[in-house]
Formats: structure tokens, C-alpha cells, sequence
């Protein structure tokens, strides 16, 4: 499992981790405001992110740590499904389930409460077993 404490050890690979995120936000098809929300960064720094243009960058360990679990969720995703369809469609998907109550994952993280994110990344780790 990629931790905060992993992103941290220099501001290099703090960039990567946030362009990565950035990168499967856009898969996922999250509108600009909801990344940014999702990772607690400023829309100048997500636009950076998207364009690629980040060598190092200073986060903090909340930041770091929405990057991690966002990361979590694509590596489970991927675990759970072959399909790239599937891997990158699960979120946007209307999903009954008690915690997610009829919601897509997608709009519960979209506001950009930390709780929702660490709950989304905890039920979709679950799908796979939790077996990191």
C-alpha cells in the first residue's frame, strides 16, 4: 500500500504521486473542482498537475495522504477488474450499497471531506479482500 510517509521523502516524488492522482481523476471523468476538493489542492496547482508541468512541489500530510488514498483506490480497482472500462467507470457508478446510500463513489468524494475519501477507499479496498 503507497502511504503519505512514502510521498514525503522528497518533493519529486510528492509531484509525481499529485500528477498520478490528477491523471486518474481525469479518467475518472471528475469535473476540475471536484479534484480539487478530492486532494485539498489550489486550482492553479491542479492545473500544473494536469498540464505535467510539476518537478517538485511541497504538500502537506493531509494532501499527501488524500493522494495516497486516491492511488489506493486505482491500485484495488485494478486488482478487482481486468476491464480498463471497469476500472476507471466503478466510480461513477450508482452504487446501493449502505454507506454510499444510492451515490456514485465519485460525487461522495467529490466534496472533498476526508472522512468520505478514507470510507470510499475503505469499502473498495474491502471488494478485494483487504489483502494488501
Amino acid at each position: 500500500m503507497q502511504t503519505a510517509s512514502d510521498l514525503s521523502t522528497n518533493k519529486a516524488a510528492a509531484a509525481a504521486g499529485l500528477k498520478a492522482a490528477v491523471r486518474i481523476l481525469d479518467r475518472w471523468r471528475a469535473s476540475g473542482e471536484q479534484g480539487e476538493a478530492i486532494l485539498r489542492v489550489s486550482h492553479s496547482t491542479y492545473a500544473r498537475a494536469r498540464r505535467g508541468d510539476l518537478t517538485e512541489i511541497k504538500l502537506d500530510s493531509d494532501q499527501l495522504t488524500r493522494i495516497s488514498y486516491l492511488l489506493n483506490i486505482h491500485a484495488a480497482l485494478r486488482t478487482l477488474f481486468e476491464n480498463p472500462e471497469n476500472v476507471y467507470d466503478f466510480v461513477n457508478l450508482v452504487n446501493h450499497s449502505p454507506y454510499f446510500n444510492g451515490r456514485a463513489p465519485l460525487e461522495v468524494i467529490g466534496g472533498g471531506d476526508f472522512g468520505a475519501l478514507y470510507e470510499t477507499f475503505k469499502r473498495i479496498d474491502s471488494l478485494r479482500g483487504a489483502q494488501w
